[in-house]
């Protein structure tokens, strides 16, 4: 396992590290601008598909409409920070936390935590009668629409791996070299839950599972290293609740296509309601234990070096 501090080394690779005062607003900036390179895809998607922007009548056309709308909305996030690094810090897009060695190998195991977590969290809500299965709508909903469930995927991997980047490569990675690796952390986790203020039905419980979900995030990168393990956990914890379970993202409802259905029948307080199991108890749980477990590991592995 690579040194906890290891993105912290990679972040002192630049000729310059901006101040925090430049550094914060500059991630939500980043985040904004990028976000207008879908309005032409997005354009094209209203004019041939009508009024809702989605075809209606192929689940692989629907999911790749959807997952197409994801990676343009964040694909923007790498091609600003390339050239940040390149101009500004003068250090190569890798140093982010992108070395080859174990990429495959940590990005699967990634894929496998993140399902892991949210098929958790479904189970145990599913135990107590607190989600319970939905009729489908045809052909959108079922083994019929697998092929857009699998294809709308690769459009949370990019909106994953692009929030990774900025969050726990970029903002953290800088703040944590040039101050204090505590602080990095901490900033990180803030800034990853404020940039969800918007989102529709946010609330304080969300709010709080946002940035516990940052420090989950900010720690599992540490632990590793890198970004390959947390920005693959990242998409599929995104792509279960969405198309696997059919449940809200982050207070967003339109995921695409939807394998298994279901809806939440208990107490939005532990289900999270019309935000989705992020803004629930169930998640708050399970968060504070993987916290735990990877603060745990990471003590560890300080006391083994």
């Amino acid at each position: 396992m690579a040194s906890a501090h290891r993105l912290f080394e990679l972040a002192r690779a630049a000729k310059r590290l901006p101040h925090f005062a430049l550094a914060i607003p500059l991630s939500f900036g980043i985040v904004l601008v990028a976000q207008f390179a879908a309005v032409p895809l997005l354009l094209l998607s209203l004019a041939v598909f009508g009024d809702r922007g989605i075809p209606q009548d192929q689940p692989w056309l629907h999911g790749l409409a959807v997952g197409g709308l994801l990676a343009t909305s964040f694909a923007g996030i790498f091609g600003i920070l390339w050239a940040w690094l390149r101009w500004f810090e003068k250090r190569p897009f890798w140093t982010l936390g992108f070395e080859r060695d174990g990429a495959l190998l940590k990005y699967g195991r990634g894929l496998l935590i993140g399902v892991a977590q949210l098929a958790f969290v479904i189970g145990v809500l599913a135990l107590f009668g607190w989600v319970a299965p939905e009729a489908g709508r045809e052909p959108f909903e079922g083994w019929a629409a697998l092929g857009g469930v699998l294809v709308v995927g690769l459009g949370w991997a990019v909106q994953g791996a692009a929030e990774e980047t900025l969050m726990r490569g970029w903002l953290m990675g800088v703040i944590g070299a040039r101050y204090r690796p505590w602080l990095g952390v901490l900033v990180a986790s803030l800034v990853f839950a404020v940039l969800h203020g918007l989102n529709p039905n946010i609330g304080a419980l969300p709010l709080l599972n946002l940035f516990l979900f940052g420090l989950f995030a900010a720690l599992y990168a540490l632990w590793e290293g890198g970004l390959w393990g947390i920005a693959a956990q990242h998409a599929a914890w995104n792509w279960a609740q969405g198309n696997l379970f059919g449940m809200q993202v982050s207070g967003l409802a339109e995921a695409g296509p939807i394998l298994w259905d279901w809806q939440e029948v208990g107490p939005d307080a532990v289900t999270g309601g019309a935000f989705g199991p992020e803004g629930g108890l169930a998640v708050t749980v399970m968060l504070v234990l993987s916290v735990a477990v990877l603060a745990a590991l990471l003590a560890r592995s300080r006391s083994m070096s």
